[in-house]
């Protein structure tokens, strides 16, 4: 019994330390890099990834940058949500947005 205890503390730092590896100053973070409560658009045609809080998915302009993209690219894109617009243009409205 006592070996089994072993392994089985063994087994529950492994667990811990493993779950930590995700984290970086305390920020969940998932393998992709993107914090907890983001996600990922894709800008322009040279399509430079952005990571956009999910917040802004309420906020008005941005609901219109997704409309934007559901008629130009469909609601179901492969290769992930693509915004249709210039990305100086882009910035500049996120920056707008951003509290």
């Amino acid at each position: 019994m006592g070996a089994e205890r072993a392994s089985g503390n063994a087994l529950k730092q492994m667990l811990k330390r493993c779950s930590s590896l995700g984290k970086k100053n305390n920020v969940d973070v998932n393998f992709n890099g993107v914090p907890k409560g983001h996600f990922v658009v894709y800008v322009g045609h040279s399509r430079s990834r952005h990571v956009i809080p999910l917040s802004f998915l309420t906020h008005p302009i941005f609901q219109m940058l997704l409309q934007q993209s559901e008629q130009e690219f469909g609601f179901y894109q492969d290769n992930g949500l693509t915004i249709p617009c210039d990305e100086d243009f882009f910035r500049s409205l996120i920056s707008s947005i951003n509290p």
